[in-house]
């Protein structure tokens, strides 16, 4: 990239512009009067997607699998609806990079304290490597299912770890080629676990009543929140408020950047409609083959093949490894793009990018790959504690996103309005309280009776919710001009 140029740009805000930067997308002219542009919304198309890739990988299989045969067709409201929340929050970090210029992890580093900003630093790569956990065990699992057990699940981890630095080779392409292979893997996902619908054969008019009734009997409401949990990826939030920021964007112009929110939060929506087919596909097949089977319990994403092995034959049980694998490359190398995002713009790292992306994939793929083959055996059972860890991480992206975007100084004129405000508001707090209950109760259930659980909780929630305080209050900004 080029050198970075700060101005004052017409809606009052401060523009962060990367001078002569070819990498840039660029986006055609459309006539004025003209309120849609198809070509428009092709140049602006992607970034959405690989946002996307967070609400299809394997952690949300394994609670897509869980509900299904858990709960039948009961949660799939549940989905719909978190598939909402998650759409409105990635708008407000798309908003602030297409206003700005910055990314979140900049954001937070310019106007939080240093012990503040190291934290929400550590937070959010402890989220990282949560997720690079989930990432790497489901490919490993459908490596070793293609393989025909010849691969063991330590091999495929390995294996896994090496193919996330094609990243290297996929990036000097340019980003719409980039781009291309990740929309090429939600592709095979969605024909996978299409075909895997088509297998098992639900009865469309229960699934449609699973979306628009909303019900949860009260032995569903932990895997309910568990679902909620798994969808909502903190790191997420801060990659999307830097992806937007791959088209030139002229802002100076506030028409141009309110034409690029508006085609952003169409292909975004685009995007997340797709991944939530994609995950109602799953929760479906799991509902109509394996709900109200006695061991249906037991039904993990390292068990899932050999269930679908024996209900409807070696086809679904191949073709399920298929849509996992797409799942867990893509979202293992979107975490790649997450961790270069925030390392650099937490640390404002000045190194060649291949160091730089040597060293923000270690810091997480490493111990990734670690606890992935240490727990050989216990992966369903490791797939549930990395979903607390993810609820737990929220806050950390939620809260600065949100007070970001409420800053007239950062958005200028795109501030959010006070409506807007309270309303995220609103959802945000809803979202953190039901991970945080989600968290509470998962971790008594799994401990109990163990009195230093109590001390535990006790302490550790008393520290956490005085660091969330002090994560809603920004220092004095720096002069930046």
């Amino acid at each position: 990239m080029g050198e970075r140029v700060i101005t004052i740009n017409a809606h009052g805000g401060l523009n962060y512009e990367f001078a002569e930067d070819a990498s840039l997308v660029l986006i055609p002219e459309a006539p004025e009067e003209h309120w849609f542009s198809w070509k428009k919304l092709w140049a602006f198309t992607g970034p959405g997607f690989l946002m996307s890739m967070a609400y299809v990988d394997p952690g949300n299989f394994e609670s897509d699998v869980q509900a299904g045969a858990r709960a039948g067709y009961q949660l799939l409201w549940v989905l719909f609806w978190s598939t909402v929340m998650g759409l409105i929050l990635q708008l407000l970090a798309a908003r602030l990079g297409v206003v700005t210029g910055k990314h979140l992890a900049e954001h937070c580093r310019e106007n939080y304290s240093k012990p503040i900003r190291l934290t929400l630093w550590l937070m959010t790569e402890f989220a990282i490597i949560g997720s690079d956990i989930q990432e790497v065990v489901g490919s490993a699992i459908a490596i070793n299912i293609l393989s025909q057990g010849k691969i063991p699940l330590y091999a495929g981890a390995l294996i896994t770890a090496a193919d996330t630095f094609t990243f290297l080779f996929l990036e000097k392409y340019g980003v719409r080629k980039l781009e291309a292979v990740f929309c090429s893997l939600l592709g095979i996902m969605a024909i996978s676990f299409g075909v895997e619908y088509a297998i098992s054969a639900p009865n469309q008019l229960e699934v449609l009543t699973g979306v628009i009734v909303p019900r949860v009997d009260h032995k569903n409401l932990e895997v309910a929140i568990g679902l909620l949990g798994a969808i909502l990826m903190p790191h997420n939030i801060y990659l999307h408020s830097a992806l937007v920021q791959s088209r030139r964007i002229d802002r100076t112009k506030a028409k141009d950047v309110s034409e690029a929110n508006k085609y952003y939060a169409i292909e975004s929506a685009m995007a997340l409609f797709v991944s939530f087919i994609i995950n109602l596909f799953v929760v479906s097949v799991f509902a109509n083959g394996f709900y109200g089977v006695p061991d249906a319990a037991n039904i993990g994403l390292q068990t899932a093949s050999e269930y679908l092995l024996k209900k409807y034959g070696e086809f679904a049980h191949y073709i399920w490894a298929i849509g996992l694998l797409a799942a867990g490359q893509s979202s293992t190398m979107t975490g790649t793009y997450a961790g270069q995002f925030v390392m650099e713009g937490f640390l404002q790292l000045k190194i060649p990018k291949w160091k730089r992306l040597m060293v923000t994939r270690s810091v997480a793929i490493v111990p990734a790959v670690a606890v992935a083959l240490l727990a050989n055996g216990h992966l369903d059972s490791l797939d549930e504690w990395l979903n607390v860890l993810q609820s737990v991480q929220l806050p950390f992206a939620l809260l600065p996103v949100l007070y970001f975007t409420c800053d007239k100084k950062v958005m200028g004129d795109f501030v959010n309005s006070k409506f807007v405000a309270f309303a995220v508001g609103l959802l945000s707090f809803f979202v953190i309280s039901v991970n945080l209950y989600f968290v509470i109760d998962f971790v008594l259930t799994s401990l109990p009776g163990v009195a230093v659980t109590y001390v535990v909780l006790g302490v550790g929630g008393a520290v956490y919710t005085c660091f969330l305080k002090k994560a809603s209050r920004i220092k004095e900004k720096k002069s930046l001009v």
